[in-house]
C-alpha cells in the first residue's frame, strides 16, 4: 500500500478553527490520504468537505482521556456516525483496565462498536501508561469487544508509538484486528518501521511532510 494511504490525516487540538479543518480536508483530498481524524463537532463539516471523494471522516471518541461514561462513549459513537462519520477512534478505560476490571473494559468497547454499526472501530491503549502484560490484555479485551483495530496512542500523553510496542500489540491480535501507530511518527523512515513491526494505519498531523520524505520536528 502508498503511503499515503496509511495516513489518517489529524488534527485534534483544542483550538482548531474552521479554516483549519478545511485546510486539512483540502489538503486529505490532495494527496490522497485515508481520512481525516478530527474532533466529532467537525464532523459534518468534513464530510461536506470531503462529498465525491473516498477520503474517510473518522473521529475520536472519549478523547483524550478514556474516563467517561460508557453510556456517553456510545452516544457520541451514534450521534457521529448518523453525521456521516465512517471511523471511530475511542479511548479505552484505562484506569479499569489498571484495576483488573476487564469485564468492565470489555463491554465499554463492545458498545462502542455496536453503536457503530459495523463502521470501523479503533481502540487507543495509551501504552506509555501501561505495562506490557496490560497491553497484551487491553488487545485481548479489545479483539474480543469487536474491535477492528487497536492503537497505540492519542498524541496528548506522555509519549507516541514505538515499533516494539506496535509488535507487541500485533503479535497479540494476529490476524483478528489490525494496530494503528500514532504519535511520534516522524519520519519515512519512522513509517517504515511501525509498518515492519505490523502497523496498517498511521496517525499523524504530518502526513505531507512524511509523504515528502521530510523529517518532523514535534507535533502529532
Amino acid at each position: 500500500m502508498k503511503m499515503n494511504k496509511l495516513i489518517d490525516h489529524t488534527l485534534l487540538k483544542a483550538d482548531a478553527t474552521r479554516d483549519q479543518i478545511a485546510k486539512l480536508c483540502q489538503e486529505a483530498k490532495e494527496y490522497d490520504f485515508m481520512s481525516v481524524c478530527v474532533n466529532s463537532y467537525w464532523v459534518p463539516f468534513c464530510v461536506e468537505q470531503l462529498a465525491g471523494t473516498d477520503v474517510k471522516v473518522c473521529t475520536v471518541v472519549g478523547f483524550p482521556l478514556g474516563a467517561m461514561s460508557t453510556a456517553a462513549k456510545a452516544w457520541e459513537t451514534k450521534v457521529a456516525i448518523e453525521q456521516g462519520a465512517k471511523e471511530i477512534d475511542m479511548v479505552l478505560n484505562i484506569g479499569e483496565l489498571k484495576g483488573k476490571n476487564y469485564d468492565v473494559v470489555r463491554e465499554d468497547v463492545r458498545a462502542v462498536v455496536e453503536a457503530a454499526k459495523g463502521n470501523i472501530v479503533k481502540v487507543i491503549l495509551e501504552t506509555c501508561l501501561l505495562t506490557d502484560e496490560e497491553i497484551v490484555k487491553a488487545s485481548e479485551l479489545c479483539v474480543e469487544a469487536g474491535a477492528h483495530f487497536v492503537k497505540t496512542s492519542t498524541g496528548f500523553s506522555t509519549e507516541g508509538a514505538n515499533p516494539r510496542v506496535v509488535k507487541l500489540m500485533k503479535d497479540t491480535v494476529g490476524d483478528k484486528a489490525e494496530v494503528k501507530a500514532a504519535g511520534g511518527v516522524r519520519s519515512a523512515e519512522d513509517v517504515e518501521k511501525m509498518v515492519e513491526a505490523g502497523a496498517t494505519r498511521i496517525g499523524t498531523s504530518s502526513g505531507i511532510k512524511l509523504v515528502a520524505g521530510e523529517k518532523v520536528t514535534g507535533g502529532y
